[in-house]
């Protein structure tokens, strides 16, 4: 008699692949995911919130931008005294090293706290850009910036604590990989934070047409996420994949979302920027590491869609120093056309003032640790755009 031998084998299992998603978000792919995802799984919208996560969040940080009837609530013009004083501050600081402002000080201060406090947000105008050298430029930036944040990040791995933030694509052009971040080209650059506390940008000139500088408030876009789709809270809450292109490890993981408890208050904090879930331009997603998941694509989406929604664009002009909190903003520039007359230059510090910050999430702890851990005899302030580098000279 003969016998038989079955063999059961398990079905393959399909790999998991990067979602349609690209860096510039499409609105269309974007509704029709989410139309996809709830007729898949109708009971998405009932999902709980994360243990901790609020129902709803409030305070000053929470706005739309049809809050705002008038940039007079935002803009601080400097006085014809308090220009004299940056300029006695620069002379100063000249000799002795440090940059005292006797009474724009304590207007400082003031708005420092508005930026951990209140609406996140505010303008200085205007530094007059063509009175200075751009080494004077960079002193004063500096000086009245040391007066809002005690300390500066660096953000390069060389001790960059100075950006300019300017179209490289035909000065650069010739950077090994190609540029691989929209903030050194004229494109869109789309909603997303900064690492770090806070942001400093001062425009030494702006584009001929385009350009505009916008805001939105991270706990107004939670507030509907909490309300309409909290399982995207829940998927932005978990770890994600980050691409480190070309670093050592090649991703890392954390959440994209923070509940972050401020004296007896709730603080939302967003931390991400989208093309390390995308790539951009020549710096393509890495292929070996894990892909982000649909619930992803549809959560990273849902951001920028509301961020526009509800952001409030800034009349950005030269010689204006734009100060945000980026732990509760998130923040995009329209894209621009320059011209030989008005090419776009804006140049960025990341600070941070000990006194007044919010707790930091603890996933982030290690790189503001490494951000701000620079000592100032360490720290170095280009005078002329280049390509952020890594520690090991790669461009990130």
């Amino acid at each position: 008699m003969s016998t038989t031998t079955l063999t059961l084998t398990e079905p393959p299992v399909a790999a998991a692949v990067q979602p349609d998603i690209g860096y510039q978000p499409d609105e269309a792919k974007w509704r029709a995911r989410t139309a996809t995802r709830l007729a898949e799984d109708p009971s998405l919208p009932n999902t709980p919130l994360p243990d901790g996560f609020p129902t709803q969040v409030s305070g000053p940080i929470v706005w739309e931008g049809n809050d705002w009837q008038t940039e007079d609530q935002w803009v601080y013009k400097l006085s014809e005294y308090e220009l004299q004083e940056i300029d006695s501050g620069l002379r100063h600081f000249k000799g002795k090293d440090t940059f005292p402002l006797p009474t724009l000080s304590s207007v400082l201060k003031d708005f420092a706290s508005e930026l951990y406090q209140g609406r996140g947000f505010f303008v200085l105008r205007t530094i007059p850009i063509e009175k200075y050298s751009r080494e004077e430029l960079a002193i004063i930036y500096a000086g009245i910036s040391s007066h809002v944040g005690s300390a500066r990040g660096k953000q390069d791995g060389t001790g960059a604590v100075l950006a300019h933030i300017k179209d490289l694509t035909i000065s650069h052009a010739h950077e090994k990989g190609g540029i691989g971040n929209s903030a050194y080209t004229t494109d869109k650059q789309v909603f997303h934070t900064d690492v770090g506390d806070l942001i400093a940008l001062m425009a030494l000139e702006t584009a001929a047409e385009g350009g505009t500088s916008k805001i939105s408030s991270g706990g107004k876009i939670y507030n509907e996420l909490a309300a309409t789709r909290p399982d995207l809270v829940k998927s932005l809450s978990e770890p994600w994949p980050l691409d480190s292109f070309g670093g050592d490890p090649g991703y890392t993981t954390r959440p994209l979302l923070y509940h972050v408890p401020v004296n007896g208050d709730s603080k939302i904090v967003f931390q991400y920027s989208r093309r390390h879930f995308t790539g951009y331009g020549p710096q393509k997603r890495s292929p070996n590491i894990p892909p982000i998941t649909e619930a992803q694509a549809e959560a990273l989406d849902a951001i920028h869609f509301l961020a526009e929604k509800y952001s409030l664009g800034l009349n950005f002009q030269k010689g204006d120093i734009q100060y945000i909190n980026s732990l509760g903003l998130l923040h995009a520039r329209d894209e621009f056309r320059d011209s030989p007359e008005k090419t776009r230059h804006l140049v960025r510090l990341w600070l941070r003032n000990d006194e007044l910050a919010w707790r930091t999430p603890d996933p982030l702890q290690g790189i503001w640790t490494r951000l701000y851990s620079i000592a100032p005899e360490d720290q170095r302030f280009p005078l002329e755009p280049e390509i952020r580098r890594k520690a090991s000279g790669k461009t990130k």
